[in-house]
């Protein structure tokens, strides 16, 4: 079922109504009895943050959000606040919704739409009895004037893709093999208006890509490798920006085998090909004039067949030679086969997402996402602020020559780990050999799967990263990187 978010510009009586408020300065403008205000007033003196008022032929909400210390934060606090009225909502079974803010903040309302959308999320394709579990809400209206239809229209494509995303990530890697995600861009992106072509293992041996092969030795299923392009008429870049995807359907860790626990989440290991995707989907569903291109190597990684092993020598598509040490670091091989491919596109900048690295996650948690690379601090910057628009914080780490030095090998041009110290860079540092142009990597590690509920990002796949990359095109698009989110 899609949810959609519509605008609306006059209440109904009969609209279950929402009321964003920081005080009781609105008790005159809606038809609330006397006992109801007293009600209100008394609710709001003893802290209350979401007040319920049943008037028999509708609720009406009050949200009240916690104030924000600046105001990054007090739009997530919007979010949030959202996301607990979610769970009464769901209770009551509505269906339909309306948001009215006091204050007539068309970025609060936004941001109270968006929480209340992804709050709304729920992955129920594997249940027998999935439409009992489903939720009802179907329709989110925002009380706005027709000119904010443009802000509308991006923020459903973003949450289709956020729930996209999330799908992807949740799908159990006997059914999501490298082949079905192939699939799986190709008919949601060209949907939305993407040039979508997808090499099979024929042409990725062509195109030596030593690495991608390497990894899926070990397996039954072939490799894929997907391009998708959104090229509009008037792209505001001359020259493309390439966003490569992570796309490890399952890591058993290869021989070097993980442990049990150690493989309970990692069918979530295409998180960066998940996040890509919905990025391309939602910027072409929006129409955002910039060229932007998707690369998604794609394979599991198992210790059958003819598995790589520790200590093979590889040698990838750009003709550098690696020694194998771990076979759980198979990330960064696919990884650099696609930052190679990239380079034969000129291309302005370059940003690449995966689940990378335990270290990563030690770093941040769930809560933050590690960044380095060699672009421009412009470009830094803007992700930065992307990131504090969207709440999906970026840390950046330092990429300094000396971190080379753990890479080096004893037979070859380098190796594919480091040793114990600086996990998250010397993989970056890894990445880097094979960069010859402004590049971002980002390590979703410790955010793409979430271990338990977490407000409006849920839980399992959150879908991490489309709405921070959709954010910083559309800022670049409008040739400014500080505005506001919609």
């Amino acid at each position: 079922m899609r949810l959609v978010v519509k605008i609306k510009d006059k209440i109904n009586s009969s609209d279950h109504l929402v009321i964003i408020t920081t005080g009781n300065n609105f008790l005159n403008e809606y038809s609330f009895s006397v006992l109801e205000k007293n009600f209100i007033k008394d609710s709001i003196k003893n802290k209350e943050k979401l007040i319920s008022i049943n008037q028999y032929k509708r609720w009406i909400f009050i949200c009240i959000p916690d104030k924000g210390k600046d105001k990054y934060q007090q739009q997530e606090n919007f979010r949030k606040a959202a996301y607990k009225l979610y769970a009464v909502l769901k209770t009551k079974k509505i269906t339909s919704v309306t948001i009215s803010d006091i204050k007539k903040n068309i970025q609060n309302s936004i941001s109270f739409a968006e929480g209340l959308a992804l709050s709304n999320y729920q992955f129920l394709k594997y249940f027998k009895n999935a439409k009992e579990k489903e939720s009802k809400l179907q329709e989110i209206f925002i009380q706005l004037p027709k000119s904010a239809d443009s802000s509308i229209e991006k923020l459903n494509a973003v949450i289709e893709a956020v729930y996209t995303a999330r799908n992807l990530v949740n799908e159990p890697s006997n059914f999501l093999t490298a082949t079905q995600l192939a699939k799986e861009a190709k008919e949601f992106c060209v949907s939305a208006g993407c040039r979508v072509e997808i090499f099979e293992k024929k042409r990725i041996e062509a195109l030596k890509m030593g690495g991608l092969l390497a990894v899926n030795k070990g397996s039954v299923d072939p490799p894929t490798f997907t391009t998708i392009e959104w090229k509009p008429a008037k792209s505001k870049n001359k020259k493309p920006i390439i966003l490569v995807g992570k796309g490890l359907v399952f890591d058993t860790g290869g021989l070097s085998l993980k442990s049990t626990a150690g493989m309970d989440a990692m069918k979530s290991d295409m998180g960066g090909a998940a996040a890509v995707i919905g990025t391309m989907y939602a910027v072409a569903k929006a129409k955002l004039p910039v060229h932007i291109i998707g690369l998604i190597p794609s394979t599991d990684n198992r210790p059958g067949v003819n598995a790589y092993a520790p200590q093979d020598v590889i040698k990838m598509h750009n003709g550098l030679m690696v020694e194998v040490l771990n076979t759980d670091a198979e990330g960064r091989l696919i990884l650099a086969d696609a930052l190679s491919y990239a380079k034969q596109f000129n291309p302005e900048l370059v940003i690449d997402l995966a689940t990378l690295t335990g270290a990563a996650t030690v770093a941040t948690g769930q809560h933050g996402i590690v960044a380095m690379g060699t672009a421009s601090d412009k470009f830094f910057d803007a992700l930065d602020k992307s990131g504090y628009n969207v709440y999906e914080r970026i840390v950046r780490f330092p990429l300094w020559d000396e971190y080379k030095e753990y890479i080096k090998s004893d037979i070859a041009d380098i190796k594919n780990v480091g040793n114990r110290e600086a996990g998250a860079i010397t993989a970056g540092k890894f990445l880097e050999c094979f960069t010859k142009y402004p590049w971002i990597h980002l390590d979703i590690a410790g955010s793409a799967y979430l271990d338990y509920q977490t407000h409006y990002r849920g839980k399992a796949g959150s879908g991490i990263g489309v709405r921070l990359l959709f954010d910083f095109f559309r800022n670049y698009t409008v040739g400014k990187f500080n505005s506001k989110y919609f």
